[in-house]
C-alpha cells in the first residue's frame, strides 16, 4: 500500500512541477510585459512634462506680446491725440495752415506715418495672438492625447501587477503542495522501513491456507502504521486489515485473537496466500507486534 502512496505522491509531483514551470514562464511574460508598460509610462510623463513647459513659455510670449500692443497702441494714441491737439488729423487743414510746401508735405507724412504705425499694430497684435493661440490650442490637444495614453498605460500596469500578484501567490500554493507531498513520501518511507524492520525481527513463518467449518483461518499476521486510504477506499485505522482478497473477500469482519475485531478493507503486494497484515497507530506499536503465526475467526 505504502509504494502506491509513494507513487501516487510522485505523480503529483511530476504535475506540481510542470504547472510551477509553466506558471512561472507566465510570470517572466507578466513582468517583461509590466516593464514595459512602466517605461512607456515614464516616458509619457516626461512628454507631458516638456509639453506643460512649453505651454507656460507660450503663455508668457502671449502675456508679452499683449503687453508690447498695448504699449504700441498708448504710444499711436498720444500722438494721434497730439496731432488732434494741434487740429492736424485732417489733411486739408495740415495743407492750408502750412506755411511753406514743405510744411504741408511734413505734415502728411505724419499723419501717414500715424495712421500706418497704427494699422501695423493692429496687424502684428493680431497675428501674434492668433499664432500664439494656435500653438496654445495645438500644446493642448497634444496634451489631452498624452493624457488619454498615460490613463490607459496606467491602468494596464495595474491590471498586469494585479495578475503579476495572483500568478506569484499561485506558485507560492504550489510549491507548498509539492513539499508537503515529498514531507508526506519520507514519513510513508520512513514508517515502512520501520515495519520492514519489525517484520524482519520477527522468526518467518509459512503457514497453509487451511479453513475449518467453523470459519477460522490460521494466518501470518503482520504489524504496521502508516497513512493514508485503503484499497477500498476507506481511511486507515485501526481495524483496518490488509488481506489476500482471494483467500479473504474484502469486507470480510474478523476476530483477531490478541488485536480485536478489524474488516478486510485493504490489499498489498506483500499480502499473499495466508497472511494479513495489521494497521497500529504507531510505529512502536507495530514492531511490538512484529510477525506472528495466529488463528483469526471469520465472521
Amino acid at each position: 500500500m505504502h509504494r502506491q502512496q509513494t507513487a501516487d505522491l510522485r505523480r503529483e509531483n511530476v504535475n506540481l512541477s510542470q504547472r510551477i514551470q509553466g506558471a512561472t514562464l507566465d510570470l517572466y511574460a507578466l513582468d517583461s510585459k509590466l516593464r514595459h508598460v512602466q517605461a512607456q509610462l515614464a516616458t509619457l510623463n516626461t512628454q507631458r512634462a516638456k509639453i506643460a513647459h512649453e505651454r507656460q513659455s507660450v503663455r508668457r510670449q502671449l502675456d508679452i506680446t499683449r503687453q508690447n500692443v498695448r504699449t504700441a497702441q498708448r504710444h499711436v494714441a498720444m500722438l494721434v491725440h497730439t496731432l488732434y491737439e494741434q487740429q492736424s488729423n485732417d489733411a486739408l487743414a495740415v495743407v492750408l495752415d502750412a506755411r511753406s510746401l514743405d510744411e504741408a508735405i511734413a505734415g502728411l507724412d505724419e499723419i501717414g506715418r500715424s495712421e500706418r504705425a497704427n494699422a501695423q499694430v493692429a496687424i502684428r497684435s493680431r497675428d501674434a495672438q492668433r499664432a500664439l493661440g494656435e500653438l496654445s490650442s495645438k500644446l493642448a490637444q497634444q496634451d489631452a492625447r498624452i493624457r488619454t495614453l498615460q490613463d490607459a498605460a496606467a491602468r494596464t500596469a495595474a491590471s498586469l501587477a494585479g495578475t503579476d500578484r495572483t500568478r506569484r501567490q499561485y506558485l507560492a500554493v504550489l510549491a507548498n503542495r509539492r513539499r508537503l507531498n515529498n514531507s508526506e513520501i519520507a514519513a510513508i518511507e520512513a514508517q515502512a522501513q520501520a515495519s520492514a524492520t519489525a517484520a524482519a525481527s520477527a522468526p518467518p513463518a509459512s503457514v497453509p491456507v487451511q479453513t475449518t467449518a467453523t470459519g477460522t483461518l490460521t494466518v501470518t499476521a503482520t504489524g504496521y502504521a502508516m497513512g493514508g486510504t485503503t484499497a477500498t477506499g476507506l481511511p486507515v485505522g485501526y481495524g483496518t486489515v490488509a488481506v489476500d482478497p482471494s483467500v479473504i473477500p474484502l469486507g470480510t469482519r474478523l476476530t483477531i485473537p490478541g488485536y480485536g475485531h478489524g474488516v478486510a478493507a485493504d490489499t498489498g503486494s506483500a499480502v499473499q496466500g495466508a497472511a494479513i497484515d495489521l494497521w497500529f497507530p504507531s510505529v512502536s506499536e507495530a514492531q511490538a507486534w512484529g510477525r506472528r503465526v495466529i488463528t483469526i475467526t471469520l465472521d
